[in-house]
């Protein structure tokens, strides 16, 4: 399936006071790093993506990590990004950092594609995913 590859250079606000990132940052990049996939899957910006396609966003709903090296000030990473499973609505993504050669986190995240409710205004649904983005994603 479709994945993304960026670098990320690891900035003073990145880190607490131990000097290493702090670990909720990590989750922002990550956030990032899925509009960029989609992006790099659609060539359509996120706004294109929800204006496009008639959606709110894709908020996550699912995420686990696993830290193993840590990344400091100045450093640069990189943050590979992949689809690894695609449903109805949802779709599952794998993010791969790495510090140097070296695999420093793993990730996962569930996020689901979701709308306005026209029946239910001020509310959200699940959207499913347009087939041609369900192509995209699976590059």
């Amino acid at each position: 399936m479709k994945q993304n590859r960026r670098t990320v250079r690891i900035e003073w606000g990145d880190c607490d006071a131990a000097g290493i990132v702090y670990y909720p940052r990590y989750f922002e990049m990550f956030d990032a790093s899925t509009s960029y996939l989609i992006e790099a899957a659609s060539g359509l910006r996120k706004r294109d993506v929800v204006a496009r396609y008639g959606l709110v966003g894709w908020p996550m709903v699912d995420t686990q990590a696993k830290f193993s090296k840590p990344a400091t000030f100045g450093d640069d990473i990189d943050i590979v990004s992949e689809f690894v499973e695609l449903g109805r609505s949802s779709f599952k993504i794998h993010h791969r950092v790495f510090h140097g050669d070296e695999l420093a986190i793993e990730a996962w995240e569930t996020r689901v594609l979701v709308a306005t409710d026209p029946l239910k205004p001020g509310r959200l649904r699940s959207a499913p995913i347009p087939p041609e983005l369900l192509a995209q994603f699976q590059g």
